[in-house]
């Protein structure tokens, strides 16, 4: 099984990601969704954690990539990164959505130098802005960021466009189309509602709208 697919299967079995086709999810911006993923709750089970940490590391040094420090997105990404950093036995930083009102009012907590290079870390890619938000910051401090990378991403092809354009490489260990592969072949679900999880996928403000509909036409 390759990693992609341990990942997924991982998430699955501790219920960092519900998928219910016949009642979704709604998300902070209002839409309707199949799938629910909050992968912060990897940090509460010892063997995922430890898995996300190795297979995290192997896919930085597999890119050969060389960080001066590991960055965090907060406040998801802070512990992932930590956890990566210390398995690289690195510096750790991580950036603020804003920067703080009091104090040093910094957007960037931890030490860096201008001219490091970074590894930004966050744990999940939807359509991106957040994480490249914080690339941004970190460019803004003249820090090199040579790549993002996280735990798992639902494969829009907005987050593939606007990752384009900020200029910045991304990986992911695990996507959604990975997810459905282990969801078909463990049985779980039926096919049509498989069918339902990737017509989401290819149009989600569409598939929300949708299901809005036959909701209220009920």
């Amino acid at each position: 099984m390759n990693s992609d697919r341990i990942v997924a299967k991982e998430l699955l079995q501790i219920n960092a990601i519900k998928l219910n086709a016949q009642n979704p999810f709604t998300w902070a911006s209002g839409l309707r969704s199949p799938i629910y993923c909050d992968n912060r709750i990897i940090l509460s089970f010892p063997n995922a954690r430890k898995t996300v940490t190795k297979l995290m590391v192997e896919s930085i040094q597999s890119a050969g990539l060389n960080p001066d420090v590991i960055a965090g997105v907060a406040t998801s990404g802070i512990a992932f990164g930590a956890l990566v950093a210390e398995a690289m036995n690195l510096p750790f930083i991580y950036v603020r959505s804003s920067a703080k009102k009091h104090g040093r009012q910094q957007k960037i907590e931890g030490r860096f130098e201008e001219g490091q290079s970074a590894v930004v870390i966050e744990d999940l890619i939807s359509t991106g802005s957040s994480c490249l938000e914080a690339v941004h910051s970190l460019r803004e401090e003249k820090i090199n960021v040579l790549s993002v990378h996280a735990i798992f991403t639902y494969r829009f092809d907005l987050s593939n466009k606007n990752f384009s354009e900020a200029n910045c490489n991304y990986h992911c260990l695990s996507d959604y189309p990975n997810l459905l592969e282990e969801v078909l072949e463990n049985g779980s679900m039926k096919t049509e509602e498989i069918q339902q999880l990737k017509s989401w996928n290819q149009d989600p403000v569409q598939w929300s709208e949708s299901f809005t509909q036959r909701q209220n036409s009920n």
